[in-house]
């Protein structure tokens, strides 16, 4: 009996969940990424911010497949299908073929039509992103120490961040940690404590997606840790010298995207039907209307709770996708009734403010504060892939928890005319 070819595209939590639990015999998996290693996003602000390394929060595909001889791994850039060949094609002029198709490609940074921003304003979704993020704030302020103008060391010490979501204010607390506490001592011709750090959000509350009391709460926090909160006025222009919110222009050399997203393309090599973010309108049990050997799953699909909500594109969303289609064709394989459509089970919102404070919503139970800090950081322990990884982030919170100082704050990459701050 011929193997049936199950191909994967993307190596995200979804793409993972799925290739982990999908065995089945005379089943053949084959994984795409044109990254090499799965990327444990959560945490990615933390690498942006020197608060983690890269190889805390990264691990190769291969290396977490090398026990399973089903699963095969290819590292390419998928730019196209043929749905009605059944194949998937590479960048390069390769082609894999496949019986069943799942597209699990993920999200980009989405600039609102104005995509002429993003050299000035780096969004935060690989670890390329944040490596250079955290480049670009440790160089302002080692440019600021070498500036003699008041008026360009000042905007060298301003950090912009837009968009105060999760990412944002994460971001946004630990900018204002490492600038008012951990740099004091560091640098002799500048004060890092003057630094300004603003976040900006053109609604009309931080955390939206939480609760107004749990919003308002971050407000005051971030307030307190001497963030500026700027909300209900939108960016409306942003270039290499700052940005402009409604028609005040801020001089600010480091700007930072947290405001949006954009589906990957993986609708349209289909032909799809999209929302306006790109994302595919799937059937219940997220196949392709018409494609039934067709699934798409996490940030690229559209999927619709109950109550006819969007169902957000946080991890555990992605991870509950991955398990679903693997029972799906598992039972298609193993000539069993089909599960029943795809139902998703919110497990709770969670945001970390600054040290010892985080927002917890778990529906009936809204928590804050130092106890809502360690709930944030057991939870993301727990969904790290395996005990080196835990004890590598546990170790190195706990160094920055009882010392103050960041352990990941080296300058690395090639300075290049895109990357000047």
């Amino acid at each position: 009996m011929a193997q049936h070819r199950v191909v994967i595209v993307g190596g995200g939590f979804a793409g993972l969940q799925l290739a982990r639990d999908l065995k089945c015999p005379g089943t053949s998996i084959t994984i795409i990424d044109r990254r090499n290693h799965h990327l444990f996003q959560p945490l990615l602000y933390q690498v942006a911010t020197t608060v983690l390394a890269t190889s805390e929060i990264a691990w190769p595909i291969r290396t977490l497949f090398r026990e399973r001889k089903d699963i095969s791994t290819l590292l390419g850039e998928v730019v196209g299908v043929d749905v009605a060949q059944r194949s998937v094609s590479l960048k390069g002029g390769h082609t894999v073929p496949y019986d069943t198709l799942v597209l699990a490609t993920g999200a980009r940074h989405a600039y609102f039509g104005r995509d002429e921003w993003e050299p000035f304003a780096p969004g935060l979704k690989a670890l390329e992103d944040a490596t250079t993020i955290r480049r670009r704030l440790l160089l302002a302020f080692e440019k600021a120490e070498l500036e003699a103008d008041p008026e360009r060391r000042k905007a060298l010490l301003t950090f912009s961040i837009i968009g105060a979501g999760p990412t944002g204010v994460e971001m946004a607390g630990i900018i204002a940690q490492l600038a008012h506490r951990i740099l004091v001592e560091e640098f002799r011709s500048i004060d890092t404590s003057s630094s300004r750090i603003l976040l900006i959000e053109a609604g009309p509350r931080v955390l939206p997606v939480f609760p107004p009391a749990l919003s308002d709460y971050a407000t005051k926090s971030l307030t307190k840790m001497g963030v500026e909160v700027c909300t209900g006025r939108p960016v409306t222009a942003c270039s290499e010298d700052g940005v402009s919110i409604g028609d005040e222009f801020i001089p600010s050399r480091t700007v930072i995207w947290a405001a949006g997203v954009q589906a990957s393309k993986a609708a349209e090599w289909v032909g799809a039907e999209r929302d306006r973010a790109g994302r595919a309108l799937v059937e219940p049990d997220l196949t392709v209307a018409g494609h039934p050997e067709v699934f798409i799953v996490g940030d690229t699909a559209s999927v619709r709770t109950e109550d006819g909500n969007q169902v957000p594109g946080i991890a555990p969303a992605a991870k509950q996708q991955g398990k679903y289609v693997a029972s799906v064709i598992k039972a298609r394989r193993l000539q069993k009734p089909a599960p029943a459509p795809f139902r998703y089970r919110h497990l709770g919102n969670l945001a970390t403010i600054g040290p010892s404070s985080a927002v917890i919503d778990f529906g009936k139970l809204r928590l804050k504060g130092s106890l809502a800090w360690w709930i944030w950081g057991l939870a993301h322990i727990y969904f790290l892939i395996g005990t080196r990884s835990r004890m590598a982030v546990a170790l190195s919170w706990l160094w920055v928890f009882t010392t103050g100082h960041h352990s990941a704050r080296l300058i690395t990459q090639k300075e290049t005319l895109k990357d000047e701050v």
